[in-house]
C-alpha cells in the first residue's frame, strides 16, 4: 500500500529575485534624489555667489540715486572764531514758560494761488525766561530799620525769548506750480513765532510771577542769614 506525503506548496523562483532588483532600485532613486537635491543646493549657492556683485552694485546705484534725491546739507564752521563782547552778569533766573505757536505764512493767496502762491504752515515750540536782574541794585537799595531788612529789587524783565530750533519745524507748505519756494518766508514765520512767544507769555504774567518767585527766594535766603523779618519795597 502506498502512502500519500502531502505535496508542500512551491515559492515562484523568481520572487526573491523580483524583490532584490525592487531594493535596487528604490535605492538608486533615493541616491538620484538626494543628488539632485545637493545639486540644487550647491547651484543655489553658486547662483547667489554670482549674484552677488550685481546686488552690491544695484545697492550702491540705490544709495547713490537717495544721495541726490535727497542730499544731506555740509556744515562747515569757519575755524576763525571772533567774541565780539564779554559781559558779566548777575542775574537771578526765577521763571520759565515754555510755549507752542502755529504761524501761518503765505505769498500771493489770491484767485492764482495755487499757481504763483507760496504758503506753510510752521509750528514753532520755544521758551521764554524772566526774573531779577541784581546787577542793577545799589547799596541805597538794601536797608535795616529796627528789626526789619528793607530791600528793593529791580523790576522783573524777560532775559530770554527764543525758538527751539530742535523741536520746530515747517508742518505743511503748499508752493504754487509757476514760483519756487521763497526762501525768505520761514524766516519771515520764525521771526513773526519768536514775537508771539514773547507776546503770550507776557500776557499770561510771566513778569509777575517771576518777581514774586525773585521775592520768595530772597526771603529764604536773608532767613537763613538770620533776617526774620523782611519787606521788599
Amino acid at each position: 500500500m502506498e502512502e500519500n506525503t502531502p505535496s508542500l506548496p512551491t515559492q515562484p523562483a523568481e520572487t526573491k529575485p523580483a524583490s532584490l532588483l525592487l531594493k535596487v532600485m528604490l535605492g538608486i532613486a533615493l541616491a538620484a534624489l538626494i543628488g539632485l537635491v545637493l545639486t540644487a543646493y550647491f547651484l543655489t549657492r553658486q547662483f547667489n555667489r554670482a549674484l552677488q556683485p550685481i546686488q552690491n552694485i544695484n545697492s550702491s546705484l540705490s544709495t547713490q540715486v537717495s544721495d541726490l534725491l535727497h542730499p544731506t546739507p555740509t556744515l562747515i564752521p569757519d575755524p576763525i572764531t571772533i567774541v565780539r563782547e564779554v559781559q558779566t552778569l548777575a542775574r537771578l533766573e526765577t521763571i520759565q514758560y515754555s510755549v507752542e505757536k502755529i504761524i501761518t505764512a503765505e505769498l500771493n493767496q489770491g484767485v492764482f494761488g495755487k499757481l504763483f502762491g507760496d504758503r506753510l504752515l510752521f509750528v514753532a515750540h520755544g521758551y521764554v525766561i524772566a526774573g531779577v536782574d541784581l546787577s542793577k541794585m545799589t547799596a541805597e537799595d538794601i536797608s535795616i530799620s529796627g528789626d526789619t531788612l528793607r530791600v528793593r529789587l529791580p523790576e522783573a524783565e524777560v532775559f530770554v525769548a527764543t525758538l527751539s530750533n530742535k523741536d520746530s519745524y515747517i508742518f505743511d507748505r503748499d508752493t504754487g506750480i509757476f514760483r519756487r519756494p521763497d526762501t525768505q518766508l520761514e524766516s519771515n514765520a520764525r521771526q513773526l513765532a519768536e514775537q508771539e512767544i514773547l507776546r503770550a507769555a507776557t500776557q499770561d504774567g510771566i513778569l509777575e510771577q517771576a518777581q514774586k518767585n525773585a521775592e520768595a527766594y530772597l526771603l529764604s535766603l536773608f532767613n537763613s542769614l538770620g533776617y526774620s523779618r523782611v519787606r521788599f519795597e
